[in-house]
């Protein structure tokens, strides 16, 4: 259904403003979408009425009152000529409602109309302030909501950035604390590997040359290692610097240059005179009971780390230590070879029977001192012979090696046969020493019998080589070693030896390696014995001896003494015995 209204005035204009609004109200039209409506159909009536001429306002509406639909609203000029005539105003609202059952005009009366069009405006004024306030409220409340969550969100920003500032720092903390610790592994790793490589030596000027190595370059620019010799005078008379001087005579680490060190357990000084240039680090070597030197360091970079001084500190302390232990052990192993060498015999001139002796000291360790020969006469002409072996090493066992000679020589001049000589040794030794063993081969040679008489107790069989150039290994059945908890009688064995024939007496060092055992060694001995020719052996036993040792040794890490005794019966022995020179033998 369409109503329309012509409006040329502004009583038309209010009459059907006011026209239009009851009917949207009739229709069910909310009070804000009628407002909305009222308001702008009079502002665009109010345009019209201004500008003049005659205007249509056309409302249309459901024609059945069940019927939910659209409030249509538009202005249209109504005279031909208007330049907007075809472009009409129009608005369409919700309406709710059909149409309604009695007429919904304006009364007649203009007075009437326009008041209730006042009274109208009023109330549509009214209900849009009201709702204006409640829109004001809400956004007030809004407002503050929006605050509070602005406030609460740069509260959260704080704290999300402070969260963060937090994890960075702890981030940066356990990245140095990480950093730190992976430092301190590596000083430690380094101080006990380098202490190993120390230690491993015993010889104090390779302690010294590894000590160098060690430092530079990562710890250390130079190094230069003083040593004492035990003379005070020349630990101060000696051009060193003054710091060096001071940290050996006071027994703490001090440090030259020009500028404070503040390190710990570390004095300071002057710059030296005699290195001004590079700072100095001057750490004693050993404590003050036992001084070995000084250590005088500079800084592989500008300036020293403390927690390297602190850790150069202690590997010179553990230097120190290695340094003294080795001087120990040269001082004991000279001492040990001075006395061995000191007891070994000058082996007697015997026409028809030569005799060429070697002794080896071993080359690693303090393995000096177990093993002997000897060569004597006893009182009825016989020549005795004698190599072996005491347990243990050092000054305790070149001791007991000269006592052992001692009483094999006592007991020799009362006669005796080999067996009997080391039956006596047996029990001198279990009775001298309980815990203390010996092995040895007594070979007797006599000037009037061809016989070698010869006895073995626990040491390796001796090798005999015929003038043929054949080699046979006396393996007849020893005696137990010297001094065990046991009683026995060792027993003699004889051969019979031509002219040109040789006896080789030996100790372990020369035949037993730690992979192999002591038999393929005595297999060897006794090939190589079998090469050389009796003229050779005749005309330079020494040379042989030599010639002998070479080839054994090649593969030999020398970790034991070696001795070695040959007894050559020369090929002309019974012409050189019938010599005006003296006894046969």
């Amino acid at each position: 259904m369409i109503r329309t209204w012509h409006i040329s005035t502004v009583p038309d204009a209010a009459r059907a403003r006011a026209d239009a609004a009851r009917l949207a109200a009739a229709h069910g039209v909310s009070d804000l979408e009628r407002t909305r409506l009222t308001a702008a159909l009079g502002a665009r009536l109010r345009q019209c009425v201004t500008r003049g001429g005659t205007w249509r306002l056309e409302v249309e509406t459901a024609t059945e009152p069940s019927e939910d639909g659209l409030l249509r609203a538009a202005v249209i000029s109504c005279d031909a000529t208007d330049d907007e005539g075809g472009t009409p105003w129009h608005m369409t609202v919700a309406c709710t409602e059909g149409a309604p059952t009695t007429d919904a005009g304006l009364p007649a009366d203009d007075h009437e109309t326009l008041a209730e069009a006042l009274l109208g405006a009023d109330e549509d004024t009214a209900l849009v302030l009201e709702r204006l306030g409640e829109q004001e409220d809400l956004v007030a409340f809004h407002r503050e909501e929006l605050d509070q969550t602005n406030h609460g969100v740069l509260a959260l920003h704080a704290e999300l950035d402070a969260a963060g500032r937090a994890q960075r720092d702890l981030l940066v903390a356990e990245r140095k604390a990480r950093s730190e610790a992976e430092t301190a592994r590596r000083r430690l790793t380094f101080l006990a590997d380098a202490s190993a490589v120390l230690t491993a030596s015993l010889n104090h000027d390779e302690v010294v040359r590894r000590l160098q190595s060690l430092l530079v370059p990562e710890y250390a620019g130079s190094v230069d290692v003083w040593l004492f010799d035990g003379d005070d005078e020349d630990r101060v008379n000696a051009p060193r610097p003054a710091a060096a001087v001071v940290a050996a005579r006071t027994g703490r680490p001090q440090y030259a240059a020009d500028h404070p060190g503040d390190l710990p357990g570390v004095d300071d000084h002057p710059s030296s005179a005699l290195l001004p240039a590079a700072p100095l680090l001057c750490i004693p070597l050993g404590t003050r009971r036992t001084p070995q030197g000084v250590l005088i360091l500079t800084p592989a970079a500008g300036r020293w780390d403390a927690d390297d001084v602190v850790m150069l500190i202690e590997l010179t302390r553990r230097a120190g230590v290695a340094i003294d232990n080795a001087r120990r052990f040269e001082h004991n192993r000279d001492i040990a070879e001075t006395l061995q060498r000191a007891l070994l015999t000058d082996l007697p001139t015997t026409p028809g029977l030569h005799l060429a002796a070697r002794y080896l000291p071993a080359t690693h360790g303090l393995n000096i001192g177990g093993d002997w020969y000897d060569a004597f006469r006893q009182p009825d002409g016989s020549l005795i012979t004698v190599i072996g072996d005491v347990t243990g090493h050092g000054l305790h066992a070149a001791v007991m090696m000269s006592q052992l000679r001692t009483a094999l020589r006592a007991y020799a001049v009362d006669g005796g046969t080999p067996g009997e000589l080391l039956t006596k040794l047996h029990i001198f030794l279990h009775h001298l020493q309980p815990d203390l063993y010996a092995t040895a081969v007594i070979a007797r040679f006599h000037p009037d019998d061809p016989t070698l008489t010869w006895a073995a107790a626990g040491h390796p069989p001796p090798v005999l080589r015929t003038p043929d150039g054949r080699v046979h290994t006396l393996d007849a059945k020893p005696g137990a070693m010297l001094g065990i908890p046991l009683q026995q009688v060792i027993k003699d064995h004889t051969v019979t030896l031509t002219p040109g024939s040789t006896l080789a007496l030996y100790t372990d060092g020369l035949v037993e390696r730690r992979a192999q055992g002591i038999d393929p060694g005595i297999e060897r001995l006794a090939a190589a014995l079998g090469t050389f020719r009796s003229a050779d052996l005749d005309a330079d036993l020494d040379a042989s001896a030599d010639s002998l040792l070479h080839p054994l040794l090649a593969d030999s890490e020398r970790d034991d003494d070696v001795c070695l005794l040959l007894c050559h019966l020369h090929s002309r022995a019974a012409e050189l015995a019938r010599t005006p020179t003296g006894l046969a033998f």
